[in-house]
Formats: C-alpha cells, sequence, structure tokens
C-alpha cells in the first residue's frame, strides 16, 4: 500500500507494504545478544501450584513469564530518563512516530586501544540536512550482531564531540547497532548520552537514543522513513521495533 507523507512541506512517497524491519528479535536464551553484565533473557511458562503454563504439558494455553532488561537485551529505545535523577518515561516523551531519517555505514576508527566514530566521520557521511533521524551501521556487518555476547569487550562508541555534532545538526533520534554510543567502563561519565542530549545545557527532552538495531547488508544506505515504535513500558526504556521504508 502506498501513501504520501509530508514533511517539512515536501511530499514523499513511501509503500508502507515494504517494510524493512531493523530491530532484533528477543530470545529467551543463550542466543540472545547480550550486554552489561547480565544474565540472558528468560521466557518460561507460568507456574503457580500443579498448573504449568504450556500446552504441551497440559495447559490450554501457553502462558509464559518473561524478564529481561531492555538496555541489555536486544532493540531498545530510551530517553534522558536513562540518566536524571527525576523519572523520565520514553513512553511520554515518544509520541509521534514517523520520521526522516538518513542511513549511513561507517567504519570506527582506531584510538588508542578503542574503536570510535568521531565528528569528522560524521561530517563525511551526513547527507541530508533535512533529516530527523540519524541511523548508524557500522563495519564489520555480519548476522553475529544479533547472538553476540558483549559484556567486557569494549565495544565501538561515538565520541564526545561526534555526539554533539548530532545535536548540533538537529538529529532529534539517533539509531546505532552497539550497545551504547558510551564507552563500556567509562566510570559513568556517558560523555555521548550527555552531549547528545544537552544533559548539562538545555535538556532535550524530545530526543531519543535507540541501541542494538540490527541493519542487513541488503539495506542501502540513503533516505528513508522510519517508523519508531516502542512498547508502552512507563520506563526510560523500552524494547522498540524501528522499520524504515524505502523513499520511492
Amino acid at each position: 500500500m502506498k501513501t504520501t507523507i509530508t514533511y517539512k512541506k515536501k511530499d514523499y512517497k513511501i509503500n508502507l507494504s515494504k517494510p524493512l524491519d531493523i530491530s532484533m528479535p528477543l530470545k529467551g536464551d543463550q542466543t540472545n545478544v547480550n550486554a552489561w553484565y547480565v544474565n540472558h533473557p528468560k521466557m518460561e511458562p507460568h507456574k503457580a501450584g500443579d498448573f504449568i503454563g504450556s500446552v504441551a504439558a497440559g495447559a490450554s494455553t501457553n502462558f509464559n513469564d518473561i524478564s529481561f532488561n531492555p538496555h541489555a537485551h536486544g532493540t531498545h529505545t530510551e530517553c534522558v530518563g536513562h540518566i536524571t535523577k527525576d523519572f523520565k518515561s520514553v513512553n511520554k516523551v515518544l509520541n509521534s512516530y514517523f520520521f526522516l531519517a538518513e542511513l549511513i555505514t561507517l567504519a570506527p576508527g582506531k584510538l588508542g586501544d578503542d574503536f570510535v566514530i568521531s565528528k569528522k566521520q560524521l561530517q563525511n557521511a551526513i547527507a541530508n540536512a533535512d533529516a530527523a533521524a540519524l541511523v548508524i551501521r557500522t563495519l564489520p556487518n555480519t548476522a553475529t550482531k544479533i547472538t553476540r555476547q558483549y559484556s567486557n569487550t569494549n565495544p565501538p562508541y561515538l565520541l564526545e564531540e561526534a555526539a554533539m555534532y548530532l545535536r548540533e545538526k538537529g538529529i532529534t533520534h539517533l539509531l546505532i547497532d552497539l550497545p551504547s554510543v558510551d564507552k563500556e567502563k567509562d566510570n559513568g561519565a556517558l560523555l555521548a548520552h550527555k552531549a547528545f542530549w544537552d544533559f548539562n545545557g538545555v535538556i532535550r527532552n524530545e530526543a531519543t537514543i535507540t541501541e542494538f538495531i540490527y541493519v542487513p547488508n541488503t539495506i542501502a544506505d540513503g533516505d528513508y522513513f522510519l517508523n519508531l515504535q516502542v512498547a508502552p513500558f512507563e520506563n526510560d526504556a523500552s524494547s522498540s521495533r524501528p522499520v524504515l521504508y524505502k523513499i520511492e
């Protein structure tokens, strides 16, 4: 089904029947992607007395309990409440769901013992000045990202200057295929998070960061419309399903 979206007084045509899902599925075992030193998600039949919530075990329905951490266990979208003393819910912050987006692919550069994304790399890669959302795919890009165990691996991250540059360009929604925009072990500095949200200035409460996406190599760099939906959890972060639509 084709439709037209008007954005900044310009019409864009997309085909809603051709979604490009860039989220990771959540699985209740050790093959699920994982970070931040927590156990894998669990999905298991609810048990109460003699009742076991499984059709295979004799119940009339499958009735699973699910335990997971949105930050550690897959695609999630977070708001500035992730780093504030006062509670802020991504379910309240995110109240519109379609955005003009640009997808770029970058190979993080070496800096000391780290691999990082710099301001210069972003300046060279970003072409659309009107995009409200930026989707970053990092290289190398293989399907192993869906099952990777990231704890204690020092994954690539954004430099503070890079996050500040995105804020100054007006990027409101940042999506990346890494566990975090910040260094795994930074003693709580969270420089990229704070720079993107302007934490020490006028906080951008409307801005979101989505981590742990996966963009297959079959999806070309360029402009898209992004549909960003989160599960309606009243929490600083929630599992999400970002979907791209090619502009025709």
